[in-house]
């Protein structure tokens, strides 16, 4: 739902070097495929029971050299790729995303005069800026991947990790969890928004910022701070200030809900409300009884969350 995905499209310093051996090692997997079907063309040709000449020896002998040059080649070239990749850059943005079934939670760190914040299932990135993903896994493996932009990288309870990126291209690229996580792991996706310095800094202050005053005035607030919603929710500038749900202080501003399973629109948020088991079965989010008009004042103001 949203956003592109295409490892051979690479957007990023890492998914460029990553794809600069990919080729490579395609062509010669490819030579080597080749060549071995050759040979067992030639064998198959020879009649049944014939006697195995001298050079056949020296044709096993010789490939058998070569598969291991072949192996070290190419082990070399992968470290040397890699390794740039994992070193640090000077002064990266720092973003600590943690996955939990099944959903992304993303948090920016203070940095300078920006204050830092928590939002869900989106990841906005500078154009041109080294960053620093802290990754880190609530409950059971993820993995995150956006192939656009740099490798996978394990998320595994209790051991944090750590990926170094730089996107190089503006655009709307589809992340995911690449490691099966349960029920719902195909529903676990993250869109990744590249965009100029500038853009990221407007957003990023907009984002920092509690709710506006009108929204708060809403009919809806009332209802999502006296019905369960706070109690796993939090609003920056209500009372509510739930930590085992995502943040939705800005929700409307994102591109999709549910971690990429509905687009982002009043329709979708109704449904995602009405009946979250039935739309993504397992997740967290319990059914909570609203009647007709609560459900409208609560996604109206929802909706207004930008």
């Amino acid at each position: 739902m949203g956003g592109w995905q295409s490892a051979l499209a690479p957007g990023g310093a890492s998914a460029e070097a990553i794809l600069g051996l990919f080729w490579p090692v395609v062509a010669l997997l490819g030579l080597i495929w080749l060549l071995v079907l050759l040979v067992l063309g030639a064998g198959l040709l020879r009649r049944a029971g014939s006697q195995v000449p001298r050079q056949a020896y020296l044709v096993i002998g010789a490939a058998t050299i070569g598969t291991v040059l072949v192996i070290i080649g190419l082990t070399t070239a992968s470290y040397l790729v890699t390794r740039p990749i994992a070193a640090a850059a000077e002064a990266p943005l720092v973003v600590q995303l943690r996955g939990l079934q099944w959903w992304w939670q993303v948090t920016y760190r203070e940095e300078g005069e920006a204050a830092a914040f928590v939002t869900a299932n989106e990841l906005h990135l500078p154009l041109g800026r080294p960053v620093r993903l802290e990754l880190s896994a609530e409950d059971v493996i993820h993995s995150f991947w956006v192939p656009n932009l740099a490798g996978k990288q394990d998320m595994i309870p209790g051991r944090d990790n750590v990926l170094h990126l730089t996107a190089t291209t503006p655009g709307t690229y589809r992340a995911q969890c690449a490691e099966f996580c349960g029920m719902q792991h195909a529903h676990m996706a993250l869109l990744v928004v590249v965009e100029p310095a500038e853009d990221f800094a407007r957003w990023r202050a907009a984002q920092a910022a509690p709710v506006p005053a009108e929204a708060l005035a809403a009919e809806g607030r009332r209802v999502f701070e006296q019905r369960p919603c706070g109690a796993c929710h939090t609003v920056r500038g209500t009372t509510a200030a739930g930590g085992t749900g995502p943040d939705l202080t800005h929700l409307a501003s994102r591109g999709t809900l549910a971690a990429g399973l509905l687009p982002m629109t009043r329709g979708a948020l109704a449904a995602w409300i009405a009946d979250p088991q039935t739309l993504k079965p397992g997740n967290n989010m319990p059914l909570v009884p609203l009647s007709a008009d609560e459900l409208q004042a609560l996604t109206a103001w929802l909706a207004s969350l930008r």
